[in-house]
């Protein structure tokens, strides 16, 4: 009997998970470089500092367009729930003892992915918005210095944040086995849906393909 699949993501939202991946690691790289003279270094990866400070704003907004569009795509499915609130409160137990037991079933992301979600668009919002500010030469020359000074300071603690909150994205992705093959090959085994999305798992097998067929994918 071949082990049955379930679609968990198309190709198209794969594709656009990784170049977000890509350009934000480059965006974060060359905002280090400008950010410290000890991280100055890493102009070199850019084609030395004139070309570090042109990029780096493009590169931040090539972040937020492909982001939009993971937003369009999933805000729906991380809108909070009950069983959310449920599952934040038994997430301790789940964290530093390894107990799955008392987890309460969960749709296609539990609360913990979903505040990952959100805490990525909040800070993505602030960056867009306080990088314009400071931009040369689009906009500076229209925001006085010492709110300059203001949008500077909350434009490194949104990508703090932000970084932050991408170590512990790839770090759940790593510690819960079978993760990863979702934005590798687009499917999840279903008995990992079952363990730990247990709802979406159950809606997922109400849109099954054929008997026989290894993969079940949504209509």
């Amino acid at each position: 009997m071949k082990k049955l699949f379930i679609q968990r993501y198309t190709d198209n939202q794969r594709i656009n998970h990784w170049l977000v991946v890509v350009l934000f690691g480059l965006a974060g790289f060359s905002g280090l470089a400008l950010f410290h003279p000890s991280m100055f270094f890493l102009t070199n990866l850019f084609g030395g500092p004139q070309w570090t400070r042109i990029l780096h704003p493009y590169l931040g907004i090539a972040v937020f367009v492909l982001f939009l569009l993971m937003f369009v795509a999933f805000w729906r499915v991380n809108t909070w729930r009950r069983e959310d609130s449920q599952w934040l409160e038994k997430a301790p137990k789940l964290v530093f003892e390894g107990d799955e037991s008392q987890m309460p079933a969960v749709g296609k992301y539990n609360a913990g992915q979903k505040l990952v979600f959100w805490s990525m668009t909040l800070s993505l919002i602030v960056l867009l918005v306080t990088g314009l500010s400071f931009w040369q030469p689009w906009f500076a020359d229209s925001v006085p210095i010492p709110v300059q000074r203001v949008t500077v300071l909350l434009h490194s603690l949104a990508a703090f944040v932000m970084s932050l909150t991408a170590v512990v994205h790839i770090y759940a992705a790593i510690w819960v086995k079978g993760t990863l093959r979702a934005m590798t090959q687009g499917t999840v085994s279903a008995g990992w849906a079952k363990r730990h999305h247990l709802l979406w798992y159950r809606k997922m097998m109400g849109k099954a393909a054929p008997s026989g067929d290894s993969s079940a994918r949504p209509h």
